[in-house]
């Protein structure tokens, strides 16, 4: 931004008042401000990247490529809440005339490419988990989604309130050297807040969307489900696969008395 503040303020018009003879090469920066054009160029790329590698990983591990699309929408509301608390830090410090003011520097812009790695670990443990709800416990999509978010609601909010108290010392602390990284603290916590407030809504609502989707797709394309053997009937209608829909994982499954 200051770098295309200096080109439209000062070369631009110099350019165009003939001031800068044709004979001589247009002006461009050069030293410290080009490496810092050239490192915001990078990063950019980076930060797509980074997103390619944590969709094709989670592809991978799901063996799906519709489930890390779930995940990946809790993504937008970290990057708005790392830029909400970064314009908050960048007034603070405006006002006050003996700390430098806080701008999207190089060590900023690398936060957010770490708030990309950080926010995912919670939608991560909603789907994985609401997957081994349906897939061992026979559990439907949404008994499974409820039990899910309800089942793993306080290990998310451990892991992020202990990210969160740890990046905080980086923002509000002061002293020497504090701006060097108050920028990066601040996205980082920003965004694994509001992350976290958004992944228990928003990524079980996707992920159901994409289940009834997928069912429906299927029943489309096959038709009616076929009729499971008599073997399988007679084995899931046995005492000992009974399971109470709403058993959570870790429980006690022996079957009920009749």
């Amino acid at each position: 931004v200051v770098m295309d503040r200096i080109r439209g303020e000062i070369i631009d018009p110099l350019m165009r008042a003939g001031a800068v003879p044709d004979t001589v090469l247009p002006p461009q920066l050069a030293g410290n401000a080009d490496k810092l054009v050239q490192t915001f160029d990078a990063i950019k790329w980076n930060l797509l990247l980074a997103l390619l590698i944590i969709y094709l990983l989670m592809s991978a591990l799901f063996e799906s490529f519709v489930y890390p699309l779930v995940i990946l929408f809790s993504v937008p509301p970290a990057t708005v809440g790392g830029f909400v608390t970064l314009a908050l830090v960048h007034h603070q410090s405006a006002r006050n005339p003996v700390v430098p003011t806080q701008q999207l520097d190089v060590v900023t812009m690398l936060g957010f490419i770490i708030l990309l790695g950080v926010v995912v670990k919670n939608a991560i443990l909603i789907v994985h988990q609401a997957l081994n709800n349906m897939r061992h416990y026979g559990m439907a999509p949404n008994d499974a989604v409820r039990v899910s978010v309800r089942t793993r609601v306080r290990p998310i909010f451990m892991t992020s309130f202990t990210t969160v108290f740890g990046m905080l010392p980086l923002v509000v602390a002061p002293g020497a050297g504090s701006e060097l990284y108050r920028g990066l603290g601040a996205v980082v916590l920003g965004g694994l807040l509001l992350s976290t407030l958004f992944t228990l809504f928003m990524v079980p609502a996707m992920f159901s969307l994409a289940i009834g989707i997928r069912t429906w797709l299927t029943g489309a394309r096959g038709g009616a489900p076929a009729a499971a053997p008599a073997g399988d009937l007679a084995a899931a209608s046995s005492p000992a696969s009974r399971r109470p829909v709403s058993a959570l994982p870790g429980e006690s499954l022996a079957p009920q008395p009749d």
